[in-house]
């Protein structure tokens, strides 16, 4: 044992030295710049990977606030082989994301812009970011999510039927149905079976790889989502083609791309337009089948709190028939308190800790330089969960969002220019499947549910294993 570690000590011990001596040079170089500006405290962790394996492996509730606790709102840290800086106020949010958000580019590593596309909407801004913004927001503004409501009814509705006298991860078929949400707002009703079934097949593909290590070595999950992420390329150029030779066009984004153009007749290509509907159709998941997920945590934690959700939504379900109507626009809007329970488990769960930023300038903050090519990340997780802004921060009480938050206090979609132009669309998703869940069915919690998972979001274990009967078969089992 000891003739084996012996050389990885001292490589370690060399490896550091060399590190320290950078670092140090680069602390210098910093220093000379901005008047002599430090540079925020903190710690950088180890050689190269920092304190990534902390952030991944740590409860976010401890990782962050343990080190806004010893630092301040301001520190520093070394993360996926990036020096960082975490901002932890709501007045730092909006230093970097509205106030000075010129200084501050989306930045993301190589590896997931890769999978992605290098054209998506979130890794730009600028000219280009603003004319690929407004083109999704039309698709996802309120006008046009109205319409679209009874087909996320009707995906809802299907899910839950799909469930019924079994017993699944919650977090997984919550994915399963944001996919189909999300393909319903980019393709409208008219995808057929077999393109939708090659487009989802390939979809998890690309999904399964993206958080995992980057390799080209043939057959790791990376190497297999470039080549899912490659067919996913054709497949759409081919759909593209179809509409154009057609004539196709129907209200949907793949249609709003295809027929923009500027003044001077110029389109988007097709590698643009397949990046951007490969990057809204991935927002769209994974944080939405997110959040659903800790709603259900909630609600079955808190009798009193499913009962008044329930309360509220049987009255809708009465009028409307007791199901025998789909559910329209209207609808959603007379829904007030489950309203605050979405937005309270937007605060609580967090899903989206932080967001990265790099300054493309060296930046003063509050005494402290921010240099030129570093990670900056608002911290909206600790925003969320400070007593400063909510009360009691870690009680699940939807009654404080009957008045509206602090400006830049609630950010669970983020902010300025590149928040999600998709929140609407995630909170009328959340609505309708909640409507359904507790007018039509019973559910229990299977094994534990106290733990928590990140995958790379926070959920609960094993995504939260559920039970789940319609209340026609629940009323018979009793009987």
């Amino acid at each position: 044992m000891d003739i084996f570690y012996s050389p990885m000590h001292t490589f370690l011990l060399i490896f550091s030295i060399l590190f320290y001596l950078l670092m140090r040079k680069q602390s210098n170089n910093n220093r000379s710049l901005q008047g002599k500006l430090p540079l925020p405290p903190g710690s950088m962790g180890w050689p190269y990977i920092g304190e990534t394996f902390q952030l991944f492996s740590q409860d976010p509730n401890i990782f962050f606030p343990s080190r806004q606790e010893r630092y301040g709102e301001i520190f520093k840290t070394h993360l996926l082989g990036c020096p960082c800086v975490m901002l932890a106020s709501a007045e730092a949010a909006r230093f970097v994301l509205v106030s000075k958000a010129q200084l501050f580019k989306p930045k993301y590593p190589r590896s997931k812009e890769r999978l992605i596309g290098p054209w998506a909407l979130f890794f730009h801004q600028g000219g280009y970011h603003a004319i690929v913004r407004k083109l999704v927001q039309s698709s996802l503004s309120p006008e046009s999510i109205r319409r679209l409501v009874p087909d996320i009814d009707a995906v809802a509705s299907a899910t839950l039927r799909s469930w019924d006298g079994h017993m699944l991860s919650t977090f997984h078929a919550m994915k399963e149905m944001s996919f189909d949400v999300g393909i319903l707002i980019i393709f409208g009703e008219h995808l057929s079976k077999q393109r939708k079934n090659e487009i989802k097949r390939n979809y998890f593909i690309v999904d399964k790889g993206y958080n995992s290590f980057a390799t080209s070595i043939p057959g790791t999950a990376y190497s297999n989502a470039i080549k899912a992420r490659k067919r996913l390329g054709e497949i759409l150029s081919e759909i593209m083609e179809e509409r154009r030779e057609h004539k196709t066009m129907e209200k949907d984004l793949l249609s709003c791309f295809l027929e923009w153009k500027n003044d001077k007749g110029e389109r988007l290509s097709d590698n643009q337009i397949s990046d951007n509907i490969f990057g809204v159709l991935y927002a769209a998941q994974d944080t939405t089948a997110s959040v659903i997920t800790w709603m259900v945590k909630y609600l079955h934690d808190d009798p009193k709190l499913l009962e008044a959700v329930k309360a509220e939504q049987m009255s809708i379900y009465k009028r409307n028939g007791c199901g025998s109507q789909q559910l329209q626009w209207a609808h959603t809007r007379k829904m007030p308190f489950t309203q605050r329970v979405i937005s309270e488990s937007l605060r609580m769960a967090s899903i989206i800790s932080f967001t990265y930023r790099e300054a493309v300038a060296d930046v003063e903050y509050k005494g402290y330089l921010i240099p030129k090519g570093w990670k900056v990340m608002p911290l909206f997780r600790n925003i969320h969960h400070s007593s400063e802004y909510f009360p009691d921060p870690h009680k699940f009480d939807p009654s404080r969002f009957k008045a509206s938050p602090k400006p830049n206090t609630f950010l669970p979609f983020g902010n300025g220019v590149h928040s999600c132009p998709g929140n609407e669309l995630a909170k009328i998703e959340m609505l309708v499947f909640i409507h359904h869940l507790v007018t039509k069915y019973r559910f229990e919690v299977v094994g534990s549910h106290s733990e928590v998972e990140y995958s790379p979001f926070p959920i609960p274990k094993h995504g939260l294993q559920v039970r789940i009967w319609s209340t026609e078969q629940a009323d018979g089992i009793a009987e």
